[in-house]
Protein backbone atom coordinates (compact mmCIF):
# COMPACT_ATOMS: atom_id res chain seq x y z
CA UNK A 1 0.00 0.00 0.00
CA UNK A 2 1.52 3.43 -0.71
CA UNK A 3 2.48 5.88 2.10
CA UNK A 4 -0.17 8.44 0.27
CA UNK A 5 -2.67 5.85 1.06
CA UNK A 6 -2.37 6.24 5.00
CA UNK A 7 -2.18 9.98 5.64
CA UNK A 8 -5.05 12.34 6.74
CA UNK A 9 -4.32 15.49 5.28
CA UNK A 10 -6.61 18.68 6.04
CA UNK A 11 -8.79 19.83 3.87
CA UNK A 12 -11.34 22.85 3.83
CA UNK A 13 -14.92 22.19 5.10
CA UNK A 14 -16.70 19.83 2.59
CA UNK A 15 -20.38 20.75 1.92
CA UNK A 16 -22.55 18.58 4.48
CA UNK A 17 -25.00 17.68 7.04
CA UNK A 18 -23.56 19.35 9.69
CA UNK A 19 -25.86 22.86 9.13
CA UNK A 20 -26.60 22.26 12.68
CA UNK A 21 -25.12 25.22 14.35
CA UNK A 22 -26.68 28.66 13.45
CA UNK A 23 -24.15 29.88 16.41
CA UNK A 24 -20.31 31.17 16.66
CA UNK A 25 -18.58 27.98 15.59
CA UNK A 26 -15.26 27.59 17.76
CA UNK A 27 -13.61 24.78 15.79
CA UNK A 28 -14.36 23.48 12.68
CA UNK A 29 -11.38 21.45 10.81
CA UNK A 30 -11.83 18.36 8.09
CA UNK A 31 -9.15 15.69 7.44
CA UNK A 32 -9.32 13.43 4.90
CA UNK A 33 -7.68 10.07 3.63
CA UNK A 34 -8.04 8.24 0.42
CA UNK A 35 -10.04 5.08 0.42
CA UNK A 36 -9.20 2.48 -2.19
CA UNK A 37 -10.82 0.90 -4.64
CA UNK A 38 -13.12 -1.93 -2.99
CA UNK A 39 -13.28 -0.31 0.00
CA UNK A 40 -17.28 -0.06 1.47
CA UNK A 41 -18.21 3.41 1.27
CA UNK A 42 -20.90 3.18 3.72
CA UNK A 43 -20.01 5.71 5.99
CA UNK A 44 -21.91 4.24 9.51
CA UNK A 45 -19.41 0.90 8.48
CA UNK A 46 -16.30 3.01 8.21
CA UNK A 47 -17.04 5.33 11.16
CA UNK A 48 -17.59 1.98 13.36
CA UNK A 49 -14.55 0.45 11.77
CA UNK A 50 -12.32 3.55 12.91
CA UNK A 51 -13.68 3.73 16.67
CA UNK A 52 -13.14 -0.13 17.04
CA UNK A 53 -9.89 0.26 15.77
CA UNK A 54 -8.31 3.63 17.52
CA UNK A 55 -4.91 3.55 18.68
CA UNK A 56 -4.49 2.20 22.03
CA UNK A 57 -2.83 5.76 23.32
CA UNK A 58 -6.65 7.03 22.53
CA UNK A 59 -7.62 5.49 25.16
CA UNK A 60 -5.20 6.48 27.65
CA UNK A 61 -5.77 9.66 26.36
CA UNK A 62 -9.54 9.53 26.93
CA UNK A 63 -9.38 8.14 30.77
CA UNK A 64 -7.14 11.08 31.31
CA UNK A 65 -10.09 13.55 30.11
CA UNK A 66 -12.56 11.63 32.30
CA UNK A 67 -10.71 12.01 35.23
CA UNK A 68 -10.56 15.72 34.72
CA UNK A 69 -13.72 16.69 33.58
CA UNK A 70 -15.94 14.76 36.12
CA UNK A 71 -14.38 17.06 38.32
CA UNK A 72 -16.50 19.59 36.59
CA UNK A 73 -19.65 17.65 36.36
CA UNK A 74 -18.87 17.15 32.89
CA UNK A 75 -20.18 13.64 30.71
CA UNK A 76 -17.47 11.09 30.96
CA UNK A 77 -16.82 8.52 28.30
CA UNK A 78 -17.54 5.68 30.81
CA UNK A 79 -21.23 7.55 31.53
CA UNK A 80 -21.02 7.88 27.64
CA UNK A 81 -20.05 4.25 27.12
CA UNK A 82 -22.55 3.16 29.33
CA UNK A 83 -25.66 4.25 27.42
CA UNK A 84 -23.74 2.94 24.13
CA UNK A 85 -24.16 -0.26 25.76
CA UNK A 86 -28.46 0.49 25.99
CA UNK A 87 -28.42 2.54 22.85
CA UNK A 88 -26.16 0.45 20.27
CA UNK A 89 -28.55 1.44 16.89
CA UNK A 90 -28.51 5.27 17.89
CA UNK A 91 -24.55 5.35 19.04
CA UNK A 92 -21.56 4.64 17.84
CA UNK A 93 -18.95 4.16 20.32
CA UNK A 94 -19.26 6.80 23.01
CA UNK A 95 -21.22 9.13 20.09
CA UNK A 96 -24.75 9.48 19.39
CA UNK A 97 -25.97 9.23 16.09
CA UNK A 98 -27.57 12.49 14.95
CA UNK A 99 -28.26 11.83 11.11
CA UNK A 100 -27.26 8.87 8.09
CA UNK A 101 -27.91 9.37 4.82
CA UNK A 102 -26.36 6.92 2.16
CA UNK A 103 -22.71 9.01 2.04
CA UNK A 104 -22.83 10.86 5.30
CA UNK A 105 -23.20 9.84 9.17
CA UNK A 106 -23.29 12.92 11.92
CA UNK A 107 -22.22 11.78 15.62
CA UNK A 108 -21.66 14.04 17.95
CA UNK A 109 -22.97 15.05 21.71
CA UNK A 110 -23.91 18.06 23.67
CA UNK A 111 -22.72 18.91 26.78
CA UNK A 112 -23.46 22.20 29.29
CA UNK A 113 -20.04 23.39 28.25
CA UNK A 114 -19.92 22.81 24.09
CA UNK A 115 -21.78 20.89 21.79
CA UNK A 116 -19.92 19.08 18.84
CA UNK A 117 -20.66 17.18 15.74
CA UNK A 118 -18.29 15.23 13.82
CA UNK A 119 -19.39 14.41 9.58
CA UNK A 120 -17.74 11.07 8.23
CA UNK A 121 -18.36 11.86 4.40
CA UNK A 122 -17.88 9.57 1.62
CA UNK A 123 -16.77 11.01 -1.79
CA UNK A 124 -15.59 8.58 -4.49
CA UNK A 125 -12.45 8.26 -3.49
CA UNK A 126 -11.63 9.65 -0.46
CA UNK A 127 -12.83 9.87 3.20
CA UNK A 128 -13.59 13.17 4.93
CA UNK A 129 -14.33 13.65 8.66
CA UNK A 130 -14.99 16.97 9.54
CA UNK A 131 -15.84 18.22 13.36
CA UNK A 132 -17.59 21.02 14.11
CA UNK A 133 -17.82 22.48 17.96
CA UNK A 134 -19.76 25.20 19.30
CA UNK A 135 -18.85 26.53 23.20
CA UNK A 136 -21.81 28.04 25.57
CA UNK A 137 -19.27 29.34 27.70
CA UNK A 138 -15.53 30.29 29.29
CA UNK A 139 -15.42 26.05 30.87
CA UNK A 140 -16.07 25.50 26.88
CA UNK A 141 -13.93 27.75 25.34
CA UNK A 142 -11.09 26.90 28.13
CA UNK A 143 -12.13 22.97 27.55
CA UNK A 144 -11.33 23.60 23.67
CA UNK A 145 -8.29 25.26 23.97
CA UNK A 146 -6.56 22.67 25.97
CA UNK A 147 -8.03 19.58 23.52
CA UNK A 148 -8.19 20.84 20.16
CA UNK A 149 -4.47 19.77 19.47
CA UNK A 150 -5.07 16.57 21.22
CA UNK A 151 -8.44 16.41 18.86
CA UNK A 152 -6.33 16.92 15.44
CA UNK A 153 -3.97 13.97 16.41
CA UNK A 154 -6.30 11.69 17.56
CA UNK A 155 -8.26 12.07 14.50
CA UNK A 156 -5.37 12.24 11.91
CA UNK A 157 -4.01 8.76 13.79
CA UNK A 158 -7.02 7.07 13.89
CA UNK A 159 -7.56 7.82 10.07
CA UNK A 160 -4.01 6.54 9.50
CA UNK A 161 -4.72 3.27 11.13
CA UNK A 162 -7.63 2.37 9.74
CA UNK A 163 -5.91 2.24 6.59
CA UNK A 164 -2.98 0.88 7.56
CA UNK A 165 -5.06 -2.15 8.79
CA UNK A 166 -6.97 -1.79 5.54
CA UNK A 167 -10.89 -0.37 5.11
CA UNK A 168 -13.07 -3.00 5.31
CA UNK A 169 -15.13 -3.91 2.16
CA UNK A 170 -18.61 -3.77 1.50
CA UNK A 171 -20.55 -5.64 4.16
CA UNK A 172 -17.25 -7.62 5.87
CA UNK A 173 -17.29 -5.61 8.97
CA UNK A 174 -19.33 -5.76 12.25
CA UNK A 175 -18.13 -4.87 16.12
Amino acid sequence: MPVESTVAVPVSLPQSGLTWIDEPVHLADAFAIPLPAGATRDPETLVRFIVAHQPGWVDWLTGLRDTIVACFGLKTARQLAQLAGREKNERVGIFRIYTRCENEIVLGEDDRHLDFRVSILCGAQDLTVTTVVHCHNLLGRTYLFVIAPFHRMVVKASLRRAARIGWPASGHFSE
